[in-house]
């Protein structure tokens, strides 16, 4: 359920059945025609940079409209959409797209974000003001979508408490709130009686007298120096304080920020959350089709709901896999990452029943269940016709000869048919085939019209070879550092690869049982320098190709008086 894919929003949500997701968020590309928007630099990035700005507002937006037509398609009936933008575009944005796909009678909310007390653009100060907030549209697929505004309240800190309870008495902390009507809310005479010498106006009081008695007797009912009644509410009761559409409890991500990923668009964490606990529940499927640097599934994942994001950047799908990763031993649940190429040996090395199912899904069959007593057969097309996985090289001549007699066995019926037609009577997915059995396969379709497909993984998906990683270390200034100092190594990765490297990623503390849980997430030269104390540590590096492919390479260090590597 839970995936990150690599690749056009556009393309990857053609492919996804209609109403599927229950809330999307989308943070697409601002309509600000500036080369700071591409963050990352990697050629996926630059390429929708490039097909955002081939023309001008009208182009953008029917670049995006695109998008959301898939959007709509995919949210279910009582889902929510949330489309983030700023003022670049956003009135463009509500007329043109989602006015007329989702209608105005589904515009829920303008959400105005205030990011920032400090906007930039002093540079324009004599001439216009600065901006400081962002524009997130709320639409609804129809009047029946979820909503549960409680839930995402701000809890009170303590601060907050002091300030909102001032008042103490033997109970704690209380407010005064009213407990008598006020005069415009009109006659209640049901509501009019004395108690304890006071006896309201026409408006009454808001509550029976039967209510009034047990508050007071809780202690949450008090009298002003004047003798006038009022409520006393307590913190214990307080669910937070109401959201409105107007955000300002909530600033951006700054570089020194403890969630900052040095993504410069980066959105806090808190933003997201509010979001997602606003319009949808626990278990539900998230969308985000703009991932970015991920805060979208990583809050998603935390709040134990479902999710898929998806990016044309290898460095925003990565990023956004290492983050979750960084969760994985807290609350992460499993989750795949889709490439535009699978890595060979990761995929030669995966579990054998697990590697079946997934290639002949991928080649568009079913797998079978079974993992024995199958004849042989590991799955069917959707005609039936049965699929055979060799999770190998060079497949010999006997895998044909016994899946021949198989094929035969499985469905007598559909493979005279088949042979009658000159169809496939079965196919054979293996990394490649000896020529023995390719001959054999020809020999079968030349002198008895029979039919057997051989069928390489790369066929199926697209496949390359993850990079060879060099490590080198070297102590800087060694022979000046004291033994009570801590030791500086730099270190350099460099990589062998058909791909060029788009980053590297470094864990400084390494536990290969508990994975790769990154110190720097993302660094682009290869070279670093770390300070060390006394002890035993393993360093990582990981280095990710611009296909996404990724090679984990260790050295172990031992520092005291003298530094060991290896």
């Amino acid at each position: 359920m839970n995936k990150l894919i690599l690749g056009d929003c556009l393309e990857i949500m053609k492919k996804m059945p209609d109403e599927c997701i229950d809330l999307i968020y989308l943070d697409p590309p601002f309509f600000s025609n500036r080369n700071y928007e591409v963050i990352w630099g990697d050629a996926g990035e630059i390429r929708s940079f490039q097909d955002r700005w081939s023309g001008g507002i009208l182009h953008y937006i029917s670049w995006l409209k695109e998008r959301v037509e898939e959007m709509y398609r995919l949210l279910k009936q009582t889902g929510s959409i949330y489309l983030h933008c700023d003022w670049h575009a956003n009135a463009n944005i509500r007329v043109d797209i989602l006015d007329k796909l989702f209608g105005g009678n589904n515009f829920q909310n303008e959400i105005i974000w205030q990011r920032t007390n400090n906007p930039k653009g002093s540079q324009f100060e004599k001439r216009k003001l600065g901006v400081a907030t962002d524009t997130i549209y709320w639409y609804s697929k129809s009047s029946n979508y979820f909503f549960n505004e409680t839930s995402a309240r701000e809890i009170l800190q303590n601060g907050d408490i002091a300030k909102k309870y001032p008042n103490f008495d033997e109970k704690g902390r209380y407010y005064c709130g009213p407990i008598v009507r006020g005069g415009s809310m009109g006659g209640r005479p049901n509501l009019v009686y004395e108690y304890k010498g006071f006896t309201p106006g026409p408006s009454g009081w808001r509550l029976s007298k039967e209510k009034l008695i047990e508050l007071d007797e809780k202690g949450d009912l008090g009298w002003s120096s004047y003798n006038r009644p009022f409520r006393k509410l307590r913190p214990d009761n307080d669910k937070g304080n109401p959201i409105y559409n107007f955000w300002n409890d909530i600033n951006r991500i700054y570089s020194k920020s403890k969630e900052s990923i040095g993504y410069p668009t980066q959105k806090p964490e808190r933003l997201i959350e509010r979001i997602i606990l606003l319009s949808s529940q626990k278990g539900d499927l998230i969308l985000d089709p703009f991932v970015g640097g991920g805060t979208t599934v990583a809050v998603a994942d935390r709040l134990e709901r479902n999710w898929i994001g998806i990016d044309q950047s290898v460095h925003a799908v990565k990023v956004s896999e290492i983050r979750l990763d960084k969760q994985q031993g807290l609350y992460c649940q499993p989750f795949s990452v889709q490439l535009h190429k699978y890595d060979c040996d990761t995929l030669r090395n995966k579990d054998a029943f697990e590697f079946e199912s997934w290639i002949i899904q991928q080649f568009g069959g079913t797998s079978n269940t079974k993992q024995r007593g199958d004849l042989g057969i590991d799955g069917k097309m959707p005609d039936n016709t049965p699929i055979q996985v060799k999770r190998s090289d060079d497949v010999g001549r006997n895998v044909i000869d016994n899946f021949f007699a198989a094929a035969r066995r499985y469905n007598k019926k559909l493979y005279d048919k088949n042979v009658k037609a000159k169809q496939p009577v079965g196919y054979i997915i293996a990394f490649s085939f000896s020529s023995k059995a390719s001959e054999e396969v020809a020999r079968l379709k030349t002198k008895e019209n029979i039919i057997i497909k051989l069928v390489t993984v790369d066929e199926v998906v697209p496949i390359a070879k993850k990079p060879n990683v060099n490590l080198v270390i070297k102590e800087i200034n060694a022979e000046n550092r004291k033994i009570s100092q801590p030791a500086e190594f730099e270190f350099t990765a460099s990589a062998d690869s058909g791909s060029d490297v788009e980053f590297y990623s470094w864990d400084f503390s390494y536990e290969k049982n508990e994975g790769f849980d990154a110190d720097i997430v993302r660094e682009i030269t290869g070279t670093v320098t770390h300070k060390f104390t006394a002890g035993k540590y393993t360093v990582a590096v990981k280095i990710v190709d611009n296909d996404g492919l990724e090679t984990i390479e260790t050295a172990n260090l031992k520092v005291n008086g003298q530094v060991k590597i290896g």
